[in-house]
C-alpha cells in the first residue's frame, strides 16, 4: 500500500465514523501522514441547525462541547478503526471544530513513524 492509499483509507474511515457517530459526514476530507502524526481535515460538516446555533457565543461553546463529547465517547471505536487500517496504536487524539469556517481538524499521534514505512521503500 502506498502512503496516498493509506491516507485515502483513513479519510474514508473517518468520514464513515463522522456519519455514524457524529450525525453528519463532511463535504470534503483530506488526511496527511507526517512522521508519527495523522492529520485529518474535514470541511463542510456542520448541519444547518449548528450553523444557525453558531451565530452567537453561547451556541459556539455548546457546539464545541457537544462535538468534543461525542468524539471522546467513541474514542475506543475510532482508535480501533485507525489500528485496523494502519496497524498502529493511537497514542493521543486531538480534535477541534471551527464554527466560523465549518472545518474540523483531528490530529492523531501514533506509536510508529508511519512516514518512514514509505520512505524506506
Amino acid at each position: 500500500m502506498t502512503k496516498g492509499q493509506l491516507e485515502s483509507k483513513i479519510s474514508e474511515a473517518v468520514s464513515k465514523f463522522e456519519i455514524e457517530f457524529m450525525g453528519r459526514g463532511p463535504k470534503e476530507i483530506k488526511t496527511i501522514i507526517y512522521g508519527d502524526m495523522i492529520i485529518v481535515r474535514l470541511k463542510g460538516f456542520l448541519s444547518q441547525s449548528e450553523k444557525k446555533l453558531a451565530e452567537n457565543t453561547q451556541g459556539v461553546k455548546l457546539i464545541k462541547e457537544v462535538r468534543t463529547a461525542l468524539f471522546e465517547n467513541e474514542r475506543g471505536y475510532f482508535d480501533n478503526l485507525v489500528k485496523e487500517i494502519a496497524n498502529v496504536n493511537v497514542v493521543s487524539a486531538h480534535s477541534d471544530v471551527s464554527t466560523r469556517t465549518g472545518e474540523k481538524i483531528i490530529i492523531l499521534t501514533v506509536d510508529e513513524d508511519l512516514e518512514s514505512r514509505f520512505n524506506n521503500k
